[in-house]
């Protein structure tokens, strides 16, 4: 067995196959395909076939590139025509149904002006880290990587940026080294300025999910957000009618502040799928406040969160 040989075979066990290496004298050169593995799997690997490489007789040196094919990701996109209509929830809630389901999700808090998922996600005030410029997302406990703007800056700080400087820092957020995930929920800003076309132009998604109230102003610019897409050539998957009925929790009646079926009738006027209903719930503006999303846990909300992601997988499957 030659010296390279031996280098190889050592190396074998610990890198699976994903290690190249050659001796230069005393020196180890070996290349690692680290593609598809996040940040902590990474170190692990490298200080594993560094240890492995170092324990043969005569190397006095090793040398590891660490090299990761470009992963391409899906992006769906959560978004509104106005303010207000609790997108941001849904978008939390989506991606921890869909993770729940298998998927490997991140999450992006990509309104820009108004970031809300650090409270969200439970993880206000954790700073993103950087490597080689780049960010790495945050952890959460829910198995959703995150980053957002309310992590980039002072809490409270207004973020007063023209266009361009939003449009990138979109960018940075989503060309972040997000490991593994295979599938990046995207929470946009309300409306259909200069955020929604950067994304759409540098970032296309694979479909759109819209979110509204049951009041007709909210559907009215619920439309001109779906006749953006729609232009753009990115699919609708579907519409979500949230804070849909509220039942009094004294005496049980249910009773609609914004409306009934607002949501699903434009649906059906505009031929994209109705996803289904969330209620206006005290559980889940409270849950959501103290960053525990209720479709982390196990109660009624969770149930429904899971069906709106299982529909959304469903497209994604097809």
């Amino acid at each position: 067995m030659t010296d390279n040989e031996a280098l190889a075979a050592a190396l074998e066990p610990v890198s699976a196959g994903r290690a190249t290496a050659r001796l230069e004298g005393a020196r180890a050169s070996i290349v690692l395909d680290v593609t598809g593995l996040g940040e902590a799997a990474r170190a692990e690997l490298e200080a594993d076939v560094r240890a492995a490489a170092a324990a043969l007789p005569g190397i006095d040196a090793v040398r590891v590139l660490m090299t990761s094919e470009r992963r391409t990701r899906r992006l769906i996109a959560v978004a509104s025509g106005k303010g207000g209509v609790g997108k941001s929830t849904v978008a939390a809630n989506l991606a921890i149904a869909l993770h729940a389901r298998g998927r490997r999700v991140g999450l992006v808090d990509a309104d820009i002006y108004g970031p809300s998922q650090p409270r969200l996600m439970g993880v206000e005030g954790v700073r993103p880290q950087a490597r080689e410029k780049v960010l790495l997302p945050v952890e959460t406990r829910f198995g959703v990587p995150m980053l957002s703007m309310g992590g980039l800056v002072a809490e409270g700080q207004a973020i007063a940026w023209r266009g361009p400087m939003a449009g990138g820092a979109l960018g940075q957020l989503v060309d972040a080294d997000w490991g593994d995930a295979e599938l990046l929920v995207l929470d946009l800003p309300p409306g259909t300025g200069d955020v929604q076309l950067t994304m759409i132009q540098k970032h296309k998604p694979a479909g759109a999910v819209i979110v509204s109230t049951p009041q007709d102003l909210a559907l009215i610019d619920a439309t001109r957000a779906i006749d953006l897409f729609n232009k753009a050539g990115v699919p609708v998957i579907g519409l979500i009618e949230n804070m849909s009925g509220y039942a009094c929790p004294h005496c049980g009646e249910v009773s609609d502040p914004f409306g009934a079926g607002g949501a699903e009738a434009a649906a059906a006027k505009l031929g994209i799928p109705f996803l289904g209903r969330v209620p206006l719930e005290m559980a889940i503006r409270a849950a959501s406040d103290a960053g525990e999303p209720p479709a982390a846990g196990n109660g009624p909300a969770a149930q429904l969160f899971a069906g709106l992601a299982g529909r959304v997988d469903d497209w994604l499957k097809g």
